[in-house]
């Protein structure tokens, strides 16, 4: 969990990292349209999709308009300036996502790719963008479960909080200046809480102490689905394999330094591939590993934009992500 120090934050950092940043707006998101619907996986989330650039855009308020996070969507987008895109810039909404390895029960928060996992009970499985702990701080690993549920919650600042701002009073209540925004997960570990938030733009990104943040729509959804006793499970697993219409998918997202990288500079520094990769896709390819396109492989090893692809079967066509679609859930 431990991160190198950094010093001197871009201007884009700083925006997140603010507490009392203003908050936006209503979140007004338009209709996830899927390119194309190949048979139901077990291990595919969500659907891929694009949104073409306008001269006003900038990817920091795109993530909220379009429900996923800041720093996957610039992740997915390489080469693009997250302050300026050219107008008529092609820009993958990366919300298709692998299912993270482990049991698929309760509540799974990936560190390794931003995501919280909902697995309801005879229902398809539902992702959602998620803020986590800045640089200096941590969100823990391990399992532990929701103990309470509230709405509209009081914020009561920590001892850490207290410290980056002693002039914080002693509680803040429900409204605009509650960092908590409208509902909270209360978890087995104190201080630790799953919640909204009062500013979109920190959602997806290294902005929180530790808690787990989630868009406002997000986490009033999920507030009315997940009951006191849910299991949650926090893991950190950036590399994802899984099978999507017979064929052998990869999913390979920054590591921990990389995604502070490019949440702060957008910009993850020289490419590296993450240890052990090879033998996880050895693994699940099981008897098909001489089917795997290892030049492929590799590439989206070394690529890290947390986008799904496609490792088997025949060379890639054009338009390889529009295969990356699942079920009819809008997430």
């Amino acid at each position: 969990m431990g991160r190198r120090s950094r010093s001197g934050l871009s201007l884009l950092a700083a925006l997140a990292l603010t507490a009392c940043a203003a908050p936006l707006p209503g979140l007004q998101r338009p209709p996830r349209h899927p390119l194309e619907s190949p048979p139901p996986s077990q291990d595919l989330v969500g659907r891929l999709a694009f949104r073409t650039a306008h001269a006003d855009d900038t990817l920091v308020d795109l993530g909220p308009e379009l429900g996923v996070g800041y720093t996957e969507l610039v992740a997915a987008n390489p080469g693009v300036d997250p302050w300026l895109p050219k107008e008529g810039t092609r820009l993958v909404v990366p919300n298709a996502r692998l299912l993270p390895s482990g049991p698929r029960e309760g509540l799974v928060v990936n560190l390794g790719d931003l995501r919280l996992y909902y697995f309801e009970p005879g229902a398809p499985p539902r992702s959602y963008p998620i803020g986590i702990a800045k640089e200096g701080y941590a969100t823990p690993l391990g399992e532990t479960v929701v103990t309470a549920k509230r709405e509209k919650p009081t914020w009561v600042p920590g001892e850490s909080a207290r410290r980056d701002d002693p002039k914080l009073p002693r509680a803040i209540e429900p409204g605009p200046d509650n960092p908590l925004g409208e509902y909270a997960l209360y978890l087995g570990w104190p201080s630790y809480l799953i919640h909204g938030t009062n500013d979109a733009r920190g959602v997806g990104r290294h902005s929180s102490r530790g808690c787990i943040r989630l868009y406002p729509d997000d986490i009033a959804e999920l507030y009315q689905r997940v009951k006191i006793g849910t299991r949650v499970r926090v893991i950190d697993e950036t590399v994802k394999v899984g099978w999507i219409g017979g064929e052998l998918y990869l999913e390979v997202n920054p590591d921990a330094e990389q995604s502070l990288a490019l949440d702060q500079t957008a910009n993850s520094g020289a490419p590296r591939a993450p240890d052990g990769w090879r033998q996880l896709v050895t693994r699940a390819a099981g008897g098909r590993a001489a089917d795997v396109d290892w030049a492929r492989a590799e590439r989206a090893a070394l690529r890290r934009s947390g986008v799904p692809t496609r490792i088997t079967g025949g060379p890639p066509q054009p338009g390889e992500l529009r295969p990356v679609t699942a079920d009819a859930s809008p997430r």
